[in-house]
């Protein structure tokens, strides 16, 4: 296949998965987007959830994950939100701020996003996206 050939349309996709955090998906990611920059094919990382307290502002004003925009960075992308649409900064032991596509929207009570106070499994989903919800007042 040509150099050409491989930088228009969807080519297909890759997924990183590690079993652990600091299991070097994240380093691993970046190499490769730098390995697949340098053959001519265009490549963008993504995450779709991310919880960190390393985070950065894009050129735009949003806000991602540290590690979406050192990855972007080696595939020779400007990092945008949607590279990691949602991102959970944690405020305390019961709280997160909840980043949703660049901009900050609330601080989440621990049992609004995962159904029961100081429970982490389980039923997670309900109680965050209702307030996510496209069209939703934050």
């Amino acid at each position: 296949m040509s150099r050409a050939s491989r930088t228009h349309g969807v080519g297909g996709g890759l997924l990183i998965a590690g079993t652990t955090s600091d299991a070097g998906k994240s380093v691993l990611t970046a190499g490769l987007c730098r390995w697949l920059s340098r053959q001519g094919v265009k490549v963008a990382p993504f995450k779709a959830q991310n919880m960190s307290l390393n985070s950065m502002v894009t050129a735009d004003g949003g806000e991602i994950g540290r590690a979406q925009a050192m990855q972007a960075a080696a595939a020779r992308v400007p990092a945008e939100a949607a590279m990691n649409p949602v991102l959970l900064k944690p405020g305390s032991d019961r709280h997160s701020h909840v980043v949703v596509m660049g901009p900050s929207h609330t601080q989440t009570p621990m049992r609004t996003a995962t159904g029961s106070e100081g429970r982490s499994a389980g039923g997670g989903h309900r109680g965050l996206w209702p307030t996510c919800a496209p069209g939703s007042t934050w």
